[in-house]
Order: structure tokens, then sequence, then C-alpha cells
């Protein structure tokens, strides 16, 4: 088995990259695309363009754009499994990116919260090697419990599954005791530097890393410009570096990190040449507008 499922979310991104700061009760000056986006639907993408030779993805999409992102998921790579909700709207999320590439987002979480157990089958399991869950999916109850459920069968087919926590603004909101027990069986986890420390109380990224690897064995911490870091099992395997680039935007540079990581996984390579891949991903996805692959 050498397939790669995800699920998670598909949002319309509206990237609004202002190169002056906001200025309140007037107009800023920005630049401003509708791109396809999604923490799970991005990690997808990535993983394709990777060389990750069967990527799905089961996401639930409003009615109103579900064919546009079905166009763009198989464009990029990735067979869509898209579940059309009849009461919501896509999730929509605004983006706005200042002079530095930071982003900043304003979310509107829409049908990809209101995936529920009844759009989840075991049977969607069959020929997957791994199962990766956006975490996204455990910030509301229903979405949680399908993450919950498809969790479960992955552990009981002894198919490895890893999770990025997603959102340090939702994951404080939900509570770190919460979220980890909702992931817990995953056998890797992908957090940013800011959703470790939420995660572990840790300060400092490596301290965070080494105690998140005591319950799921892999952990790689993503570090933004400086890298990653890699712990397995209780202690760091790895430090990696990132390539210098100049970012434009940095929407979705942790998603290209678990796409491309995740394929380098599953084509044989370590964690530590793994978490490369992921650096050189995410490095390359700074470079470009929006959270996909480019063409």
């Amino acid at each position: 088995m050498t397939g790669l499922l995800v699920v998670g979310d598909v949002v319309t991104d509206v990237v609004a990259r202002h190169g002056t700061p906001l200025a309140p009760a007037t107009d800023t000056a920005a630049e401003i695309r509708r791109l396809p986006g999604g923490a799970g639907a991005n990690a997808a993408c990535w993983a394709a363009r990777s060389g990750c030779g069967q990527v799905r993805l089961l996401g639930r999409v409003g009615a109103d754009e579900a064919g546009w992102h079905d166009r763009a998921l198989r464009r990029a790579g990735v067979r869509p499994m898209l579940v059309m909700d009849a009461d919501a709207t896509t999730a929509t999320v605004i983006s706005l990116v200042d002079a530095s590439a930071e982003r900043t987002f304003l979310t509107d979480s829409g049908a990809a919260l209101r995936l529920s157990p009844a759009d989840w089958a075991d049977a969607f399991l069959d020929g997957t090697a791994h199962l990766h869950l956006s975490g996204y999916l455990f910030f509301a109850a229903p979405s949680r419990a399908t993450a919950l459920r498809a969790l479960r069968g992955a552990r009981e087919a002894g198919i490895p599954v890893s999770v990025d926590p997603a959102s340090a603004g939702f994951l404080k909101r939900l509570g770190a005791d919460r979220f980890l027990t909702a992931a817990q069986g995953a056998r890797a986890l992908f957090p940013n530097a800011d959703e470790a420390r939420l995660l572990t109380g840790c300060a400092e990224p490596v301290a965070a890393a080494e105690a998140l690897s005591r319950t799921f064995p892999l952990v790689a911490v993503t570090l933004g410009a400086e890298g990653a870091v890699v712990a397995e099992a209780g202690s760091v395997t790895g430090r990696v570096a990132a390539p210098a680039v100049r970012p434009v935007d940095s929407t979705g540079a942790g998603d290209a990190f678990t796409g491309a990581f995740l394929a380098a996984r599953l084509a044989g390579a370590d964690a530590v040449e793994a978490a490369e891949a992921g650096c050189r991903a995410g490095a390359e996805a700074v470079t470009v507008v929006g959270g996909r692959p480019p063409p």
C-alpha cells in the first residue's frame, strides 16, 4: 500500500497582501486574490507535488463552490472525496499578509467543520498506507467525532496516523488537554513552535518536541525560516535548516512541510530526511501567494 488519505478542511482563501500597515477606519491598498486553500487540502496537494503516488482528500464543502474546488484538487494530482453540504457555504479564510510575508487569518469555518461521522466509511482505508488528519477537525464536535472515528479505524487496520494541530488560536480555545486526548493514538504530530508551546507549556521548541514525542512517537516542530526540529521517542534526532528564500506569503508553509514530509516517508525516507524534504517544500511555499503548490 502506498496511498495517502487526508481528512481535513477545504477552504476558499481570500489573500490580501498589504505593503503598508492596516489603516483603521479607512482604506489600505492591497493585492487581493481568491484561491483554493485549507490546511488539509493544501497538505494533500503538496504531497502529490512531492511525488506521493495516490493522494485522496475527504472534506466537506458548500454546494456553492464544490465544482471549483474539485477541479483545483484534480489539477494538483489529488483525488477529491468532497461531501456537499446543502445548508452551509464552503469555509472561507481572509488571509491578511503584511510586508514581512506574515499572515493573519479571519476564519469562517462554514461547511468544513460540519464533516460528520456519516461522511466516513472504514472502506476509505482500503489501499491506504497512511492517514493524515487536519487539526482543524478537532475544533468542532461533529468533525472531531469524524476524526476520532477515522483514527480508530486506521489503528484497527494497522495504518499509521499523523495529525497537524493546525491553529494556535483555535487550539488555545479548545484547550491543550482536550486536543491531546482526542489525538491520542496518532503516530506523528506536526505542530509549529507556537502550537508546540501551547501543547506542552515548554518555552523552547526543542523541549516541547521532546515532551510531545513521549506521547506521539514522531514529532516534527516547524520553526519557520529556522527550519524544523525532529524528536522521536523522547529525544531530538535532528535539526534541519530551511533554505534561504525571499518570502512573499507564509500562508500554507506548514501544510507544504507536512505534505512533503509524508510523501518522503511513504517513499522510504527516515524522519530527518523527510523533514529536509518538508523544509524545502515550505521554503518554496512562501515564495508564492496562497497555500498551494505553483502550477
